[in-house]
């Protein structure tokens, strides 16, 4: 017995030293920390040409971690696209880079990448500690042409593209500003405890639509603070939100909608434990507005809820349903289109199928006209609510079932 418990000693620290031990970095968890959902970029809304070019973009994250990796995004690209060289570093308060955070980032050990057709692309781990609502640069060189780039339409963060291979310049010769987010779609960071995951499944209302760009001032960005100042420091936030976006119907140039998308933008994301979907006004807004013979009923959207109910409950998913928040005013406004939300909401808050609701609609509601938008929260279009509507969006949600 003492023989062969010996041997087995020294089977397991051999192990141990070529990196197979059983159950190495099994306390490791991979988490989604930052998200922008990938789309096809319109002929009318792309970036400019991407060909021997330097595209630097900032992201916020929002929980911290001890490792992060970068995820890339070809999706809606139908060829190959090279990525010659990808630079990160860390960006202080005042926007400057940090000392001795800047890192090339590798893929499968090598500089450069190709991107397959219609997929994405994880960058390895980079051995590098992110704080929570730590702010990132990153810096892609593209040394082909990227006809067709797979992008996020609403960055609401400035950008650049830059001739050349600038990735590792303090400063950027000759840039153009752009606003979309370019290639790029998630920054998972790595922690030793498990940590929860909120996705925003939303529309441009999520996405951040009329808030003040450079800022992080859309709900999710907000609640990821408070959750932060709460103390909640193992719960990351990822913005599924997309401008225009629909639960039944897709529109060219907005997305998939919201349930063909779920899978991906959802159930795929790493970590993920809870959801919160505010989605719907664009369904029957829109469908008034085009016109379309068909519009969708209150029963039609609510079996689009149920059905990312059912699917997130397979998963194992906690899913809150937002109410949808008042809009008359807006440019596709109707009587059918707000009985339609009426009815909507009603169901939400009364439904026991979801693991909870959040009721933005009680809380962005002008008290005297309630069909309105509070005029201290409306952008000024009565549909988009502006910074200090936002603020009241994230300060309505109930932390209790992220502690």
């Amino acid at each position: 017995m003492k023989k062969h418990a010996l041997i087995l000693t020294l089977a397991l620290a051999a192990l141990a030293q070529t990196g197979l031990a059983p159950c190495a970095n099994a306390e490791a968890h991979w988490a989604r920390s930052w998200n922008a959902s990938p789309l096809g970029a319109a002929p009318d809304r792309g970036p400019p040409t991407l060909k021997d070019v330097t595209v630097r973009q900032v992201v916020r994250v929002s929980a911290g971690g001890e490792r992060f990796r970068l995820r890339l995004t070809n999706e809606y690209g139908p060829t190959a696209a090279r990525i010659g060289r990808v630079r990160i570093v860390q960006l202080a308060a005042d926007g400057k880079p940090v000392p001795g955070t800047a890192r090339d980032l590798t893929f499968d050990g090598s500089a450069g990448a190709v991107l397959a057709p219609d997929a994405p692309l994880l960058s390895d781990p980079v051995d590098l500690a992110l704080p929570a609502l730590s702010r990132l640069s990153i810096s892609l060189y593209l040394p082909d042409e990227i006809a067709e780039p797979t992008i996020h339409l609403l960055g609401l963060s400035s950008a650049w593209i830059a001739p050349g291979d600038q990735t590792a310049a303090a400063e950027l010769t000759d840039p153009v500003l752009v606003t979309q987010r370019v290639l790029i779609s998630g920054i998972d960071v790595e922690r030793a405890e498990p940590t929860r995951v909120i996705v925003t499944l939303g529309d441009s209302i999520t996405d951040g639509a009329n808030g003040t760009r450079d800022a992080d001032r859309r709900w999710p960005d907000l609640l990821a603070a408070r959750l932060q100042a709460a103390g909640l420091t193992s719960v990351a936030v990822a913005n599924a939100g997309i401008s225009g976006n629909r639960i039944l119907k897709p529109k060219p140039g907005l997305g998939a909608a919201a349930l063909a998308r779920f899978d991906r933008d959802v159930l795929a994301v790493p970590g993920v434990t809870d959801v919160i979907v505010l989605e719907g006004v664009n369904d029957f807004g829109m469908g008034w507005r085009d016109h379309d013979p068909q519009p969708p009923t209150p029963a039609d959207l609510i079996a689009g809820y149920r059905q990312m109910i059912v699917r997130a409950h397979a998963a194992g998913l906690k899913i809150r349903l937002a109410t949808i928040l008042p809009y008359k005013d807006a440019n596709y406004w109707s009587d059918q289109g707000e009985a339609t939300r009426q009815a909507v909401n009603a169901w939400i808050r009364s439904n026991t199928e979801a693991d909870g609701v959040v009721d933005f609609d009680a809380v962005m509601r002008d008290p005297a006209e309630p069909l309105k938008l509070a005029a201290a929260y409306d952008s000024g279009d009565h549909l988009h609510p502006n910074d200090a509507g936002f603020r009241a969006m994230a300060d309505a949600i109930d932390l209790t079932p992220y502690r």
